[in-house]
């Protein structure tokens, strides 16, 4: 991976300029992290437009010579010079952002916005056609409005002239995506379901494989270029035939779905992000969009574009055994703006440092500290983790249900539970900032020193140094802190010593 100096960006020799180079933006995100793989797999260079460097890193493709990255800050909106610049020599780009999570009840005036600005760099750049993931849904003034901003979006960025390429898709199957998250957490924790209209609302899902397929061939396809076209899988369900399938996929018994008229948009997203790891702010544009029919008009897509597509059934078969095996490529969390260093700068902040020598290389000790989370617990008064868990779910809080994307390993930007991994260096250093609801911030900050090197049979011994660290905001903050402060030597002390033993553990039987 190479980083691009976007002022020296149109002054490129003729050779590079022949390169076939796309533009990508969500690298970061669901479907484009896992797109820019298939880009290079399929000959092209890829430049990616990222809020941060080190995020993009985590990409097993971003490592490939023939990927470019442009970092731009988010504290400050990318200006269209810039973007125009970062765009130069592109011969396609990518459309792929979603101001959804970022810019919470306010999406669709960001979306058109950042759509406008986009098309017009473009079209100064002499880019040659813009792809965009849209969403599938009927036509008229009863589209929800997450729906109608998915079509103000085509429409802003075609208003340069540069031709537009636009895939519209309902829901997308695949380990990791919201969709399927939605529909497994749903089907697995409500063996009852009383459900609003909508679940008899027909849609036809796709897998994300087929969707990347969709993406890619499109480029070698001269009849897309300004085609609006209509991608979706080979069957139309209903959500609660979708849900029964899920229900069967996992093994579960018969799922009883209740529909009854008076639950509306609102409290249907209360609801799922009850059950579901998706927020409310997330959930709740979701919801008002399955009231619409989802289907596509015509095969068009298929027929330009030949694939062999797999049906539900397959998709979720095949997204659960990847979310069994630990081989999530990338997660609906991953997307969004990651949080800055908190500036512990000004105020007061408590602290709660705590050591212990362990008996095993640092190498050892960092692998066992980045398991905690997830299924495999905090090594210590789980019970007190899970209270935790449903008291920030109820306050509107991602909870625990975010698990995390791999059980073994993290990377920059992961969600894990309801912390986000805002700094990683193996095998020494791992921060994790809360994004749960609290009156403050809240950090919790692993640090691995090699204190001996192992002599003879002696084992080499290290030493762990775990930090909590909270800023409280005004007296509820205050507040918090000292009601949850005699709970530490239990929930604290309690995981430092469960990662010492652990690790000493694996150690041994090395």
């Amino acid at each position: 991976m190479t980083f691009v100096d976007i002022s020296l960006a149109a002054q490129r020799t003729p050779m590079e300029q022949s390169t076939r180079r796309a533009f990508l933006t969500g690298a970061t995100g669901y479907v484009g992290g896992r797109l820019g793989g298939r880009l290079l797999e399929a000959g092209w260079h890829v430049r990616c437009l990222v809020r941060s460097a080190p995020k993009l890193a985590s990409r097993p493709w971003s490592t490939h010579p023939n990927v470019e990255t442009v970092e731009f800050s988010g504290k400050s909106p990318v200006c269209l010079d810039d973007l125009t610049t970062a765009m130069c020599d592109c011969e396609v780009a990518y459309y792929l952002i979603h101001s959804m999570v970022a810019a919470g009840g306010d999406y669709a005036r960001a979306d058109r916005q950042l759509a406008r600005m986009f098309g017009q760099a473009a079209k100064a750049a002499g880019v040659k056609r813009i792809i965009y993931l849209g969403g599938l849904g009927e036509m008229g003034q009863n589209l929800s409005e997450h729906l109608t901003s998915r079509r103000e979006v085509e429409a802003c960025l075609a208003e340069a002239t540069v031709p537009v390429t636009v895939l519209r898709a309902a829901m997308i199957i695949g380990s990791g995506s919201a969709s399927f998250e939605i529909l497994r957490y749903l089907t697995e924790r409500l063996p009852i379901m009383i459900t609003p209209k909508w679940v008899q609302t027909q849609c036809q899902p796709i897998a994300i494989r087929d969707v990347l397929c969709y993406l890619v061939q499109c480029l070698d396809c001269p009849e897309s270029i300004g085609a609006t076209l209509d991608i979706g899988g080979p069957q139309v369900l209903t959500y609660a035939q979708l849900i029964r399938l899920m229900a069967s996929a996992i093994g579960l018994p018969r799922r009883i779905i209740i529909p009854v008229p008076l639950l509306t948009p609102r409290l249907s997203s209360l609801w799922i992000h009850l059950i579901t790891p998706l927020s409310f702010q997330v959930a709740r544009p979701l919801a008002d969009g399955l009231k619409n029919r989802v289907v596509c008009r015509d095969a068009r897509a298929s027929e330009l574009m030949p694939c062999t597509l797999l049906s539900p059934a397959q998709s979720i078969e095949l997204a659960l055994g990847k979310l069994q095996s630990g081989q999530v490529e990338t997660a609906w969390s991953d997307a969004g703006v990651m949080p800055g260093d908190p500036e512990w700068a000004g105020g007061r902040v408590f602290s709660d440092i705590r050591k212990t020598d362990i008996l095993a290389d640092p190498t050892i000790v960092f692998d066992t500290i980045c398991k905690i989370g997830g299924g495999h617990g905090y090594y210590a008064a789980d019970w007190l983790w899970r209270i935790r868990g449903w008291m920030d779910q109820l306050a509107g809080g991602p909870g625990l249900r975010r698990a995390r994307r791999d059980p073994m390993n993290l990377s920059y930007g992961d969600a894990l539970d309801f912390w986000r991994v805002t700094a990683i260096r193996p095998p020494h250093h791992l921060r994790l900032q809360a994004e749960m609801k609290l009156p403050g911030q809240a950090v919790l900050e692993f640090d691995v020193e090699l204190q001996e090197a192992g002599v003879g049979n002696q084992p080499p011994r290290s030493i762990l140094t775990q930090t909590a660290r909270f800023r409280p905001r005004g007296l509820a903050g205050l507040a918090y802190w000292y009601a949850v402060a005699p709970l530490h030597n239990v929930v604290f002390s309690g995981m430092l010593n469960g990662i010492r033993d652990a690790a000493q553990q694996a150690a041994r039987h090395e």
